[in-house]
């Protein structure tokens, strides 16, 4: 990392990308279509390989999604901003490598090896509302332990305007966006080593089984029940929480006074 410290561009919106294996992609729009009650865009790519979930209601698209032509998927985040070079150069500095550079546009890699990509701003600006009790509005990058606290650092640093704390669990560490953002970070220490992940959490407040039943029936299936999430996989076969997180703030509910 550089002596200097870099000021990235800020952040002017976020974006959930739902990557999902080329032969399941279809199964995958469908199903985060229906959750999110969206609807798919003209297909984009030398592949129609990207689509943008549409939300209705003058509302801006925050979920895009992405057939990737090797290995299982996951999820990552793109960054837009005013000044892509800019925000690209600093990531850099940080300890990031640039994994592809597009024109307009520029993919990169965390120091853990978390792809996410810095994209142009296109006055994206009013956020999608809550739906059927869930919000998609969380990536979760899983990271193993011996580069956790270089991937917080990292993160941190990358994004000054934002909220970077402890989570709930010591394995979590929260990084949140200023007010009007639609996605954050969690980032959670892995037990193990193996390559880093990531994954798409919903904020669902105190009514993940109405919402795990909804999913159910669209298709998901059951993973792993616990004391504040459930694990789910979707019908394309990725893993995905559901999690007793404020919808409307993204934190922790508020518990009731004494």
């Amino acid at each position: 990392m550089n002596s200097r410290t870099p000021v990235p561009a800020p952040v002017r919106w976020t974006y959930a990308f739902v990557d999902r294996p080329a032969e399941r992609f279809r199964a995958a729009c469908d199903f985060w279509t229906a959750v999110t009650d969206t609807s798919l865009s003209g297909l984009r790519g030398e592949q129609d390989e990207f689509g943008t979930l549409l939300p209705g209601g003058g509302a801006d698209a925050c979920v895009k999604v992405q057939a990737v032509a090797d290995g299982d998927g996951g999820a990552h985040l793109d960054f837009a901003v005013e000044d892509v070079p800019a925000f690209a150069g600093a990531a850099r500095e940080l300890g990031a490598e640039t994994a592809a550079a597009h024109d307009g546009w520029t993919v990169l890699r965390s120091p853990a090896g978390q792809l996410f990509c810095a994209v142009p701003w296109q006055g994206e600006s009013v956020r999608p509302p809550v739906v059927g009790g869930s919000r998609l509005d969380q990536v979760c990058v899983d990271v193993p332990p011996s580069v956790y606290d270089a991937e917080v650092a990292f993160w941190s640093a990358l994004l000054p305007g934002w909220s970077s704390r402890p989570g709930s669990l010591p394995e979590f560490h929260v990084v949140a966006p200023p007010a009007g953002l639609p996605v954050r970070i969690l980032l959670q220490r892995l037990g193990e080593e193996r390559p880093v992940s990531a994954h798409l959490d919903l904020a669902c407040g105190t009514g993940i089984d109405a919402v795990r039943a909804r999913h159910e029936r669209l298709g998901a299936v059951l993973v792993a029940p616990a004391a504040h999430w459930t694990v789910m996989r979707d019908p394309a076969g990725a893993l995905y929480c559901l999690t007793g997180r404020d919808p409307e703030t993204g934190g922790l509910p508020a518990q009731p006074s004494a």
